[in-house]
């Protein structure tokens, strides 16, 4: 028994000591926007932001006047009402007559064979002109020079794909919990620093702000290739990277913020559509997931009560980098790095949401996004 612990725990401790610390490693190599000079007016293409909103009332007057206060001499802005029945149309409205560079696009009824996002998303670039298109959400508020700084970056990089990972504005204990473990967990997942390499298989989309060469994302196929996809954003990342584009991360934030959702509550309800679609609707690859997660996760910090001799030295070891990362994570969201001592907690809760979200999908046959039921085998097979 006692050497079966010991090689438990030694695999364990092996795992966060080599491939925690090289992610960890990849994640402060990741470059930031503050870093890039702002393009000066001759180095700033054609850019067109897009961006999709259904019943946004409540979070777009914000993002809205961030948008009004943007730096970039060739720019237009382009919105679809994806079927609202809210304020969004009126407030979209209003604002494109006060700005010039902002045009709103509505969209009535949904066609067959498509998700309503990567669908409004297609009508938006079918609208624009520009060189190069940014893609984000209806809830971003954009710094003024943020899309220069961008422009600089692909340039010296030299990518035709660009994600940034934005600043997520948090309120209260559970919140935060769930947010920066969300955030750990996702680098441990996609190892954005790998991205840029050309031979790795890895990819990253971030649905606050994507940018591409336009040639680029036609060659790769547009929203037409993610018509059925729910995680739209990852999977442009994917196409992206499988047509051989460079593709690229960077941090944004002090130059994007999102309040994802209101409340812990509406981040796990938020995220039922999301969760089993990310896992590709496999139950295999869930129930590995959340296995995984309590063995690496969750195990060791209840285990060192139990333990002792080599197997608890391995177990402290892999509670000691599980913590350092969290706590790394946390001052870059700019939490307390006490929030590390949340780790399990966080991993049984993004566990809870993983369940959650694959028990109601299965039980409901699908999903229901933007007021639409879509069938499970549908969706499927609009897997990219």
């Amino acid at each position: 028994m006692a050497i079966a612990a010991i090689a438990l725990f030694g695999f364990i401790a092996a795992f966060w000591v080599f491939f925690g610390l090289y992610i960890a490693y990849g994640a402060v190599q990741l470059p930031w926007v503050k870093d890039y000079l702002p393009a000066a007016d001759a180095d700033c293409p054609r850019i067109s932001l897009l961006f999709a909103a259904r019943d946004e009332e409540e979070k777009l007057p914000a993002a809205l006047a961030s948008l009004a206060q943007l730096d970039y001499p060739n720019l237009e802005i382009i919105a679809v009402d994806d079927r609202s029945t809210d304020g969004t149309p009126r407030i979209l409205d209003e604002f494109a007559a006060a700005q010039a560079r902002f045009r709103v696009v509505h969209v009535a009824e949904l066609p067959a064979g498509w998700l309503g996002k990567p669908h409004a998303l297609q009508k938006a670039y079918a609208t624009s002109a520009g060189e190069w298109l940014v893609f984000t959400d209806a809830d971003v508020r954009f710094a003024p020079d943020v899309l220069r700084r961008a422009a600089t970056m692909t340039r010296e990089k030299k990518f035709e794909h660009l994600s940034l990972f934005c600043d997520v504005e948090m309120h209260g204990f559970w919140e935060t919990v769930l947010m920066t473990f969300f955030g750990l967990w996702f680098h441990m997942a996609t190892n954005p620093h790998n991205v840029s390499n050309p031979r790795a298989a890895t990819y990253v989309g971030v649905g606050a702000f994507q940018m591409v060469r336009r040639s680029s994302y036609e060659s790769a196929g547009t929203h037409r290739r993610l018509a059925m996809e729910v995680v739209d954003d990852m999977k442009l990342g994917k196409i992206m990277k499988m047509a051989g584009f460079r593709s690229g991360v960077a941090v944004a934030r002090d130059f994007l913020l999102v309040r994802w959702q209101t409340g812990a509550g509406n981040l796990i309800r938020g995220v039922t559509k999301n969760f089993f679609a990310g896992a590709s609707f496999s139950l295999w690859l869930v129930a590995l997931s959340i296995a995984g997660s309590l063995l690496f996760n969750v195990l060791p910090f209840a285990a060192v009560f139990f333990l002792h001799g080599w197997a608890l030295v391995f177990a402290l070891v892999a509670v000691v980098v599980m913590l350092v990362f969290h706590a790394g994570v946390d001052v870059v969201m700019r939490v307390s790095p006490l929030y590390a001592l949340t780790f399990p907690l966080g991993a049984l809760i993004l566990g809870y949401m993983l369940l959650r979200s694959t028990v109601v999908t299965l039980r409901q046959g699908g999903i229901v996004w933007r007021g639409t039921f879509y069938a499970l085998e549908e969706l499927r097979r609009g897997l990219v």
